[in-house]
């Protein structure tokens, strides 16, 4: 189980920009981070942080260029903190287990991650799972495995607790099981609970973002619908940036 009161605190952080589910869409990407670069000419601050709700592989065409991307930014002039979404969740089970978990992550973008790297979808059809995680483990740099398993489960910062997925709202703070944070929908989505803090989230498609007295959902389907949506948080203030 997992203490979230004992999360790491981004205290000095003095805004913080939340990106929605990017689901391998990286020419959205490279323009909603324009548009924040803009965002922070125009309104000046100190210390701002961008916090990645993931889910940045699968469905959409450019997961490994999505990937790529976010490492060479990490080393940028903008801090940036990367959670772990339901969907990398899913390809790391992947290369632990390919027979157990090959079926399932097909079923929701995983045969677009893996074109994505190289593969052909004749090999990804003959369902070799262990063959097909072989060939994958051939061609994922070193540094997109680094990246997988280096990413966090929640951030709190000040009155808000970034996950990407929800809450149980049956469990304490002190004692959420790590799946729901990635995994979870209802019943955190209908849940009223006043959890100390807003939940911003993504993993719940929407046609816009949706704000609750408890929680904030991003996950605008920028895979389908063409929209990639970032909150910037700053104290009461919560603006949208998207990218279409």
């Amino acid at each position: 189980m997992l203490d979230l009161s004992a999360l790491r605190r981004e205290a000095a952080a003095t805004r913080v920009y939340a990106v929605g589910d990017i689901h391998g869409c990286l020419d959205l990407l490279v323009r909603l981070e324009a548009a924040i670069r803009h965002d922070l000419i125009a309104r000046p601050t100190r210390e701002p942080l961008i916090c990645y709700l993931g889910d940045y592989v699968d469905r959409g065409p450019a997961s490994a260029g999505v990937i790529q991307h976010l490492i060479a930014y990490a080393k940028g002039d903008v801090r940036r903190v990367f959670l772990k979404g339901n969907h990398e969740d899913r390809m790391l089970a992947f290369l632990e287990a390919p027979a157990a978990n090959g079926p399932r992550w097909m079923q929701f973008g995983g045969v677009e991650a893996l074109v994505s790297y190289g593969l052909t979808e004749t090999e990804i059809k003959g369902e070799n799972w262990e063959a097909i995680r072989d060939r994958l483990t051939a061609v994922l740099p070193a540094d997109h495995l680094v990246f997988l398993r280096s990413l966090e489960l929640a951030v709190r910062w000040g009155d808000y607790l970034f996950v990407h997925a929800g809450l149980d709202p049956a469990r304490p703070l002190a004692d959420q099981d790590p799946r729901d944070l990635m995994w979870i929908r209802e019943p955190f989505l209908s849940s009223d609970r006043d959890w100390g803090a807003r939940v911003v989230h993504g993993h719940v498609i929407e046609p816009e973002p949706v704000f609750r007295s408890n929680r904030i959902g991003l996950d605008t389907g920028a895979y389908q619908s063409g929209i990639l949506t970032c909150a910037a948080i700053q104290g009461d203030d919560v603006r949208i940036l998207q990218a279409h």
